[in-house]
């Protein structure tokens, strides 16, 4: 085992070191050297090596021809037994790259983190398909996250050898949980907030995807009724300076808290009442995974991603991405009762017991070491056609 490589690609690094770190960890606890492949300069732990490669989200960057070359250039060299596809365009450009190493045996396996194309996705994101579709030939294992993509995937990309559906990267349940109550209240007071306060959170890149102007706008529309309430932004982006001028036009910025970028998300999560989430689409969002884990009741835009994990009524609210007026009733709803606040928490921390890391992991473990063992077993063949 100690002369096995695995690859893991993805468009940027940080990719990996948000969801993978446990499986890169896993490779090598069994004993295999584990690369990287991605844009990005980051260190990375688990890692044995780590090459930088120029991948551009945008599919009609020419920089994206050079990368597919590198790639290959790097899987030729290394002659990865396993090599591991993340996000659509590392998941595109390293499967052109890897079709030549699979002859030899390699296996090549890729996540779907939400396929781009869906009922109802602007067209130009079902430039994808087609693509995906003469990609899934050159599949080994085509893993999905959520049961949408799964049945899409059972239908329409079935030249994949195998299709797996795991739950996501999983969310670790030690690191997020509730606080008690006398807790709550202390961490409260160390960022400067009081019991009194309603605590909304989004924790999301500002981009056109996340949508931040659907809550801006529903929260200004209610905001003399959510007297008490302040709106938490946690993250940065592209659109966070367009959003901020939207607040201040709607007279709300004094009530909203841009964060930026946070490594305490963990901390932060238990000390809101509530968490919202209004993108126009998910595979499976951790984000909403990890809120759920902290006891929060969720309000969030009706996408697959987000069906996966609330059932409205049960443990939040799902609204149609343009419905303002009905996202703002909904905030007020909430704001309003803390027994349904309490039900909704409940069905949360229940909810989200089969996405814990543990589970996932497991579900992931299953996945490689089926290749492995398969790896195995035709070294063995090999050794005995070659006896005889």
């Amino acid at each position: 085992m100690n002369n096995k490589k695995v690859l893991f690609c993805a468009t940027v690094d940080y990719h990996f070191k948000a969801f993978h770190l446990p499986y890169l960890k896993w490779f090598q606890d069994q004993g295999w050297e584990v690369h990287v492949a991605a844009a990005g300069s980051m260190t990375l732990p688990y890692t044995n090596k780590k090459f930088s490669i120029p991948i551009q989200r945008s599919p009609f960057r020419l920089s994206n021809f050079r990368a597919c070359k590198q790639l290959k250039n790097i899987i030729e060299q290394e002659q990865y037994q396993i090599i591991h596809c993340h996000t659509p365009l590392g998941g595109v450009l390293s499967r052109i790259a890897a079709k030549g190493i699979r002859k030899s045996g390699a296996r090549v396996l890729y996540t779907a983190h939400g396929f781009h194309f869906f009922k109802g996705a602007p067209l130009i994101n079902w430039l994808y398909y087609p693509i995906e579709r003469v990609l899934s030939s050159q599949t080994d294992c085509l893993i999905t996250i959520n049961q949408e993509d799964y049945e899409f995937a059972s239908k329409y990309l079935a030249q994949a050898r195998t299709l797996k559906h795991v739950r996501g990267v999983g969310v670790n349940m030690k690191k997020f949980r509730p606080l008690a109550e006398k807790e709550k209240w202390l961490k409260r007071l160390s960022y400067h907030y009081t019991e009194e306060q309603f605590l909304m959170i989004y924790v999301a890149e500002f981009n056109r995807n996340k949508n931040h102007q659907l809550l801006i706008q529903a929260f200004a529309h209610v905001k003399d009724e959510l007297s008490g309430a302040r709106l938490l932004f946690a993250g940065e982006g592209p659109l966070l300076e367009k959003c901020k001028k939207l607040a201040e036009q709607l007279k709300v910025k004094d009530r909203i808290d841009f964060l930026g970028f946070r490594n305490d998300i963990d901390q932060l999560l238990p000390i809101c009442d509530i968490a919202l989430s209004a993108s126009l689409r998910e595979g499976l969002p951790v984000n909403i995974l990890e809120a759920m884990a902290c006891g929060l009741p969720i309000i969030a835009t009706n996408n697959r991603g987000h069906r996966e994990l609330i059932t409205a009524n049960e443990n939040g609210f799902l609204i149609g991405v343009s419905q303002v007026d009905v996202f703002a009733k909904k905030l007020v709803t909430l704001y309003g009762s803390v027994e349904l606040r309490e039900r909704f928490s409940e069905r949360s921390l229940e909810y989200v017991q089969p996405f814990s890391l543990e589970n996932v992991r497991r579900e992931m473990d299953g996945v490689y070491l089926h290749f492995m063992m398969e790896d195995i077993h035709a070294t063995e063949n090999q050794y005995y056609r070659a006896y005889l």
